[in-house]
């Protein structure tokens, strides 16, 4: 097989399609958390402890060289990410439905049939 058809192959498979996607959307949805992080959480619930410590932003905090500020900004972004993320997997959950369970059926007339054939040869 040609290596350009075996690509075209691989690349156009749903799911492959599906995780590009995803990734895009994924990125859009990371601008997203890091603007709510630093433009909304931020402001609101850290200003009193930045202006304590001299700093407008969060990224700003610098100690000895070491940026930290930038990486608390990171873990903020991330736990509002997963927390984004976990909210919308539980409702995506709650508005499916539940899977009923079909009982087993049972044996079709063939099998009814073959049962009878095995047990007449284990009497014999």
């Amino acid at each position: 097989m040609g290596f350009v058809k075996e690509f075209k192959e691989f690349a156009l498979k749903g799911n492959v399609m599906d995780m590009a996607v995803g990734i895009i959307i994924g990125a859009a949805f990371s601008s997203i958390v890091s603007s709510l992080v630093e433009d909304v959480i931020t402001p609101l619930i850290l200003t009193p402890v930045l202006q304590k410590m001299g700093v407008d932003r969060i990224q700003d905090l610098v100690y000895n060289g070491v940026a930290y500020g930038k990486f608390l900004s990171a873990v903020l972004a991330f736990i509002m990410i997963a927390l984004v993320i976990f909210m919308m997997i539980k409702a995506m959950n709650k508005l499916r439905k539940p899977a009923q369970v079909e009982a087993p059926a049972g044996p079709t007339a063939t099998e009814q049939l073959l049962a009878e054939i095995r047990d007449e040869l284990k009497k014999k």
